[in-house]
């Protein structure tokens, strides 16, 4: 595969401010992420435009097409070129016949914002598709804990740009294994299961930690890949519990030092799971100590 590779200084830009302090401006420079018009070309034509940092390009579309279902397998990518554009970054991929036929019979067009992950779907049935079924491991408290602590670590754009997302894969323990940084949370996480899928490491092991929420398509990507635990710093959304319970995978939100939430542990597809129900169609006692609550009370979740 030709994949130039990027230097460490390649996604990041420098631009002049002024910093608000005190009442009085200060000069000077600040570093900020690299976004960039990413195509991602199949046998010649375009099929999706995403908006990305121009780093591990080629992870991100051995991820991509697999966490689409444009690939079933890694052999199914035979190439990778990057096309460096006036406007962008063209990545060309090389995929093989049967597959790319398929495609073409999809007839989609993505043309996303940051890592929108449904943008171009062209219809209701298509936005939410039947996730394939995982196998949960058995993970730790301590180890997700592990995994948090580790977290920074991998993410030196974070670090100095403070405006990207990161997706860790971690074995059974909690050692971070690999890790992939993005704009775009989606982004991240297809980098992150290319990368997966190149390095041969046994999935059903470990667990992937995301520094975002975890919406409908995180959960998705994950199952894509045979991930069976979803582990994110943030809230999930009403779709991803669901879907998660649907697919057996475990989905831990809210997940900080010293605390996390257990949405959902490994539930059999074949098994029916509580529905996710409008809070007016909650359990009572449970909506009227909702109702209680002050708006910021979630926050407690955050500190």
């Amino acid at each position: 595969m030709k994949t130039p590779g990027a230097s460490h200084a390649s996604y990041r830009a420098a631009v002049d401010i002024r910093r608000g302090r005190d009442g009085e401006p200060l000069g000077a420079i600040d570093r900020i992420a690299l976004e960039v018009p990413v195509a991602l070309v199949y046998n010649g034509i375009s099929h999706a435009v995403m908006m990305a940092t121009p780093a591990d390009l080629d992870d991100f579309a051995l991820g991509f097409s697999l966490s689409e279902g444009i690939l079933r397998c890694r052999d199914e990518l035979y190439d990778i070129e990057l096309e460096k554009q006036e406007e962008g970054i063209a990545v060309h991929v090389q995929i093989s016949a049967q597959r790319f036929a398929e495609l073409k019979l999809r007839r989609r067009s993505l043309v996303g914002r940051t890592g929108c992950g449904l943008c171009g779907t062209e219809s209701l049935q298509q936005a939410i598709r039947e996730v394939p079924p995982v196998k949960a491991p058995t993970i730790a408290d301590s180890a997700i804990q592990r995994a948090l602590g580790e977290l920074s670590r991998h993410q030196p754009l974070q670090g100095e740009t403070g405006a990207s997302h990161a997706a860790a894969w971690c074995d059974a323990a909690g050692a971070i294994v690999l890790a992939r940084e993005d704009v775009g949370r989606h982004n991240a996480l297809d980098k992150l299961i290319g990368a997966l899928m190149r390095s041969d490491q046994p999935r059903g092991e470990g667990f992937a930690l995301v520094s975002s929420r975890a919406s409908y398509e995180m959960v998705q990507k994950s199952c894509s890949a045979g991930i069976g635990c979803l582990v994110a710093v943030s809230a999930p959304t009403s779709l991803a519990v669901e879907q998660a319970r649907q697919a057996g995978l475990t989905l831990v939100g809210f997940a900080r030092p010293g605390r996390h939430v257990v949405y959902t542990a490994s539930t059999p597809s074949n098994k029916a799971s509580p529905p996710v129900l409008p809070l007016a169609q909650a359990n009572p006692a449970g909506r009227q100590r909702l109702d209680t609550l002050p708006d910021h009370a979630y926050r407690g979740y955050l500190q």
